[in-house]
């Protein structure tokens, strides 16, 4: 059972799946829960990897020891020459191609290079899918690369082109159209989804493309639909970390920011819960009880925290301090972890339940690493909605039952995006530059799954 609750369809002929930039495994979990089999995981970043190792054992096919066999491994030598030995399966056999790839070529952070950007892996993509010819394809990025449509529109619209040639069904897409039409038409494949709208306390927007191949479409007879959200109540930070956030204070209920016992008048962990409660709890009258966006970071950038100002700054609004992330229970140091003046830091553990993951999921590497994998990641339980969405297709005999907790799309992806509650980063000072085509990009592999 996933961490939502939901049982994993089981299917009589299962369905497989290869991931590549598979990071800590966000997509992964989420795509099992789904009810994919992974035949293969690829992945460059060592602690990474070590988390994967430490907790896919349990999947099937990945026992006997077949877990430990999983090494770091370069996307852009993957499936390079004819004798890689890849996954145990023919051309056309496979499911599902899915990743998510680098995000900095896009990022509204950054510079935005897009196909420039060496670290830029769809050409790698692009090749794995020409080589395994998979059913279907799911490919994750930031939102950065679909907004604003001027910014990268050419570069999509060849990704897509590359896609149409190899046989997956695209839409018509014109480039004598406006980028807001080719845009519209695009996001039949391709289109923002809100992490918020899944289950997930955090807004994180992210940048989907699914494609389907002809073949599979013809055989199944049912068109992919679009889950626009999960149905039930919004989740909200208060609600998913009462439960952590008590059990750390509890150690300190009586006692002061020493770990001392409380004289009169001395802060006590109580009362550092009830401050973050109130906080937390009043965020959510205020139609702010979702989180900002997790920031993982990379190496070359200093140690882990939950994110620029603005984003530290709406953590302030719910009672954690983001300037750091906390140490774990059984290491706690109260006065810099818990008794800080604006709230309680964040530990890891509480990070990914921000970001969906399963709590007997267990991150290798230290404390920073352990963040960086969490922030980076891709929130399991929207991969698991679009994870099911694709199941409907290739098994549609099993369509009502996979997409029953879900709302669907009714009109194509006609409307516009949704604008972010909390977070909006500006782009006006960024420069809008041509897309060069896709055929010239040049890469190297960072972390995945941001």
């Amino acid at each position: 059972m996933s961490a939502s609750g939901r049982e994993r369809p089981q299917f009589t002929r299962p369905l497989t799946s290869v991931e590549i930039c598979a990071g800590a495994g966000g997509q992964a979990v989420g795509l099992h829960n789904a009810g994919f089999d992974h035949l293969a995981l690829v992945e460059w970043d060592a602690h990474a990897v070590a988390t994967l190792r430490a907790n896919v054992d349990r999947w099937p096919g990945w026992g006997e020891g077949q877990a430990d066999g999983l090494k770091p491994t370069d996307v852009k030598e993957f499936l390079k020459t004819e004798g890689d030995p890849g996954p145990n399966v023919q051309r056309g056999d496979l499911d599902l191609l899915a990743g998510g790839v680098p995000c900095p070529p896009f990022s509204l952070a950054g510079k935005r290079l897009g196909k420039d950007d060496e670290r830029d892996l769809f050409p790698d993509a692009l090749r794995i899918i020409d080589r395994l010819m998979p059913r279907a394809v799911m490919i994750e990025n930031v939102r950065g690369i679909l907004e604003p449509p001027e910014f990268f529109i050419d570069y999509r619209r060849d990704i897509l082109g590359n896609l149409r040639d190899l046989g997956y069904v695209v839409p018509e897409i014109k480039s004598s159209w406006s980028a807001a039409e080719q845009d519209r038409a695009m996001r039949k494949v391709w289109r923002r989804i809100d992490a918020s709208q899944f289950g997930v306390p955090q807004l994180r927007p992210r940048a989907i493309l699914v494609v389907i191949h002809k073949d599979a479409l013809d055989e199944s007879g049912v068109e992919f639909v679009w889950p626009s959200r999960v149905k039930g109540k919004q989740a909200t930070v208060v609600g998913e970390l009462a439960a952590t956030m008590e059990a750390r204070c509890r150690m300190y209920w009586d006692k002061n920011a020493r770990g001392e016992q409380a004289k009169p008048g001395e802060r006590t962990g109580a009362d550092v819960f009830r401050d973050w409660l109130r906080k937390a709890s009043e965020a959510v009258e205020l139609g702010r009880g979702v989180a900002p966006t997790l920031v993982g970071g990379s190496k070359k950038h200093g140690g882990a925290d939950l994110g620029p100002t603005r984003a530290k700054r709406a953590w302030g609004l719910l009672g954690v301090d983001g300037m750091g992330v906390a140490n774990e229970l059984g290491k706690c140091d109260p006065e810099r972890d818990l008794f800080r003046p604006a709230g309680p830091m964040l530990t890891v553990e509480q990070a990914a339940i921000i970001q969906g993951f399963p709590k007997d999921w267990k991150f290798q590497g230290k404390k920073t690493a352990q963040y960086r994998q969490v922030g980076n990641a891709f929130p399991p339980p929207v991969a698991e909605a679009v994870g099911r969405a694709i199941a409907a297709v290739l098994r549609p005999e099993h369509g009502d039952e996979v997409l029953r907790h879900y709302e669907l799309d009714t009109d194509g992806g006609e409307r516009d995006a949704p604008r972010s509650e909390q977070m909006i980063l500006p782009v006006s000072d960024v420069p809008v530059s041509s897309s060069p085509s896709v055929a010239d990009s040049r890469g190297d592999l960072v972390s995945a799954g941001v």
